[in-house]
């Protein structure tokens, strides 16, 4: 599930925003100023950021710029009443990857979103690397050392989100929320990551998926 990050002052856009892009599938968090958004940002990255422009204390262009610092190729579209063409030039140069005018339709700014990820998907893969076990976003491809793991898709998600957060502890309800999105019921961050363990240590390879007994499940080395 990717994690869209709205930073807005305004409740009623943010509150339209995160029911359409949770009802989409995609998981969202919202930040009423820049300083909350950019706390939010570092604490737990998104795929992709809704900013506005127009805020209290940081505007938005103030906090892109220190996005951009951090992230060159984070997706970030902008929202902002001011339909001025030397606006949305500023927006753009500033490093925006796109601009959306309010009001808006919330079907074309969902087209936009969908459109960004799809060509950071494209133009930016990520690998992910923990002690010998690597995960490509882009090619799909799991390695454990110099061995391919095949992975159902859940499966793969799950064990991005293990890489994405290394030697952080994480709940099965932050796990279900993360990656299936909802309460799925039952046990099954349980039988996902005995099912992960089964096939990252098929050849006998150290555990990394470690148990935190009442607590969730962690990424480290033994």
């Amino acid at each position: 599930m990717q994690h869209i990050l709205v930073i807005d002052d305004d409740a009623a856009i943010t509150k339209v925003l995160k029911r359409g892009l949770s009802y989409d599938g995609f998981a969202v968090d919202t930040a009423e100023t820049g300083i909350e958004g950019l706390t939010k940002a570092r604490e737990y990255p998104p795929d992709l950021i809704i900013l506005d422009v127009l805020m209290p204390g940081l505007n938005g262009f103030e906090v892109l710029h220190r996005l951009r610092a951090a992230d060159d190729h984070l997706p970030v579209l902008m929202l902002t009443g001011k339909d001025a063409p030397a606006d949305q030039v500023q927006g753009l140069e500033s490093g925006a990857d796109d601009y959306v005018l309010k009001p808006f339709t919330f079907e074309v700014l969902l087209a936009r979103v969908h459109s960004l990820l799809r060509r950071q998907l494209v133009d930016h893969p990520t690998v992910l690397r923990f002690a010998d076990l690597s995960l490509d976003t882009g090619s799909y491809r799991v390695c454990r050392s110099q061995r391919d793991v095949v992975l159902t898709s859940m499966e793969f998600k799950l064990l991005e989100e293990f890489l994405r957060h290394p030697r952080q502890v994480l709940s099965k309800d932050t796990l279900l929320d993360r990656v299936w999105g909802y309460d799925f019921g039952g046990n099954v961050v349980e039988v996902y990551v005995k099912q992960l363990r089964q096939k990252l240590e098929a050849e006998g390879e150290a555990r990394l998926i470690q148990t935190i007994r009442n607590v969730g499940y962690v990424l480290r080395e033994e």
